[in-house]
């Protein structure tokens, strides 16, 4: 599998995934109905909130859907196990049915814990192997994982579901920077599976150490966690260091699962699982539905994680909602152009200027010089402001930094109308990421 492969062998390996539209919103809305049947009968979080809806069943279109449940907010949930610890009530079977316990990353409040039963979990590697099908994935790849295990959830379904494709899966749990390069290079490595900023990172160390790409066997990098694996400028970086490997997108979380895998012919795209997923788009700010194409906040309902499920949950994540048909790529999961734009709630108001931090990651990864980087948002006679602090790579010279740190100025003002303060930090002394990436300090 390369970066170049032609629309023949796109259309072969998705081949599994062709159907007609008016079959796919027939079995979804059969999947909803027996996902609500289910959760009605047993489930006592959504027996709850959902207490009128049984006598409107079995629901007989996506409208009827849409209009009758309302939307489960992450708040909803995190009160739920806040009350009924430690699991909380969204659970539709028995204890003793649940196998697997995993959390969420934290980064945004108290980590919450999330259950599976062996079934919900097999449907969740199978939607893993979609990610994998998409990339061209085979028994002859050896993948690596340069993260380490712990309770969250991303990794080990990206780790058993490679196993379970019959793929050689190699953990890099434990291993420093230098060592994961290093067994990356032993074992020729083909697939490499990782955050878009820790990728970045074990490039920018290879190349310290007197790498080049032509000395490692990659020819695919698939990333998640952040939003930086759809951004242009992230992808021409990591491809610059390995131009053989084709960068692939792609998304999940830990209370709903994997999501997307990108679609092989619209590059910076991630078309949504639909056989797992029932997704709409809608207002953030309110239940209404935005047009195909315009941005809003992404909802999910999950089809396969009948054990611990979540109806029409407001992610958080902005998405362009898809447009109508089959892609071209011959799939007929919901496509969002531009991946994942970012979070509802990441956007800060600068001087009357909308900021996400795609947009500043965007721009400062244009910069081949730029190690690391963090943005400082704080308040300033009552009037939001926005700092970037960079770090330079260590090869760069003393008298090229000025110079660095004005481009940069002069790239947000072009790029933003909005004049943002750059400031140096000496090399080696921004801190560095290997799962989320924590940039924005608010203070």
């Amino acid at each position: 599998m390369r970066g170049d492969q032609g629309p023949a062998s796109v259309s072969s390996r998705l081949k599994h995934f062709e159907v007609t539209s008016t079959e796919t919103m027939s079995d979804v809305l059969e999947k909803l109905n027996r996902l609500l049947d289910q959760t009605l009968a047993s489930n006592a979080f959504y027996r709850s909130k959902l207490s009128g809806l049984k006598e409107s069943m079995p629901l007989t279109s996506l409208d009827a859907f849409r209009q009758g449940v309302p939307c489960t907010t992450k708040g909803e949930w995190i009160a739920d196990q806040q009350a009924h610890p430690p699991y909380g009530t969204n659970l539709t079977f028995p204890m003793a049915s649940y196998v697997r316990c995993h959390q969420t990353s934290g980064t945004t409040g108290a980590p919450m814990r999330w259950l599976d039963t062996a079934e919900s979990w097999h449907a969740m590697l199978e939607a893993w192997d979609c990610v994998y099908a998409a990339a061209g994935a085979s028994t002859e790849d050896r993948a690596f994982f340069a993260f380490s295990f712990g309770p969250f959830l991303g990794f080990w379904t990206a780790f058993e579901s490679a196993q379970k494709r019959g793929m050689f899966c190699l953990s890099g749990g434990g291993m420093t920077t230098e060592t994961r390069i290093k067994a990356l290079v032993d074992h020729q490595c083909s697939i490499l599976c990782c955050t878009p900023t820790y990728a970045l990172r074990l490039a920018q160390v290879a190349g310290e150490q007197g790498l080049h790409g032509k000395d490692f066997a990659l020819k695919a990098i698939i990333v998640a966690g952040e939003p930086g694996g759809s951004l242009p400028a992230v992808r021409s970086r990591l491809q610059e260091f390995w131009p053989q490997a084709r960068v692939w997108d792609h998304h999940g979380m830990t209370e709903v699962g994997p999501v997307s895998y990108e679609c092989p012919e619209h590059p910076c795209s991630l078309n949504v699982i639909q056989d797992a997923f029932y997704c709409e788009v809608l207002e953030p700010a309110s239940d209404d539905a935005v047009a195909p194409g315009q941005q809003g906040e992404l909802i999910l309902t999950t089809l396969s994680r009948i054990g611990s499920p979540l109806i029409r949950y407001r992610t958080g994540d902005l998405a362009r909602a898809p447009e109508p048909g089959l892609c071209r790529c011959g799939s007929k999961d919901p496509r969002l152009e531009g991946g994942i734009l970012g979070r509802c709630d990441d956007m800060v108001v600068v001087r009357g200027v909308n900021i996400y931090p795609s947009a500043i990651d965007q721009i400062v990864r244009s910069q081949a010089t730029i190690a690391e980087y963090q943005v400082e948002v704080f308040t300033k006679d009552h009037l939001t402001e926005l700092k970037v602090i960079i770090e330079p790579i260590a090869s760069l010279q003393p008298d090229d930094v000025p110079h660095l740190a004005s481009e940069l100025a002069r790239d947000f003002q072009v790029s933003l109308a909005l004049r943002v303060p750059v400031e140096v930090a000496q090399p080696g002394t921004l801190p560095r990421f290997e799962m989320k990436a924590k940039r924005w300090n608010r203070r």
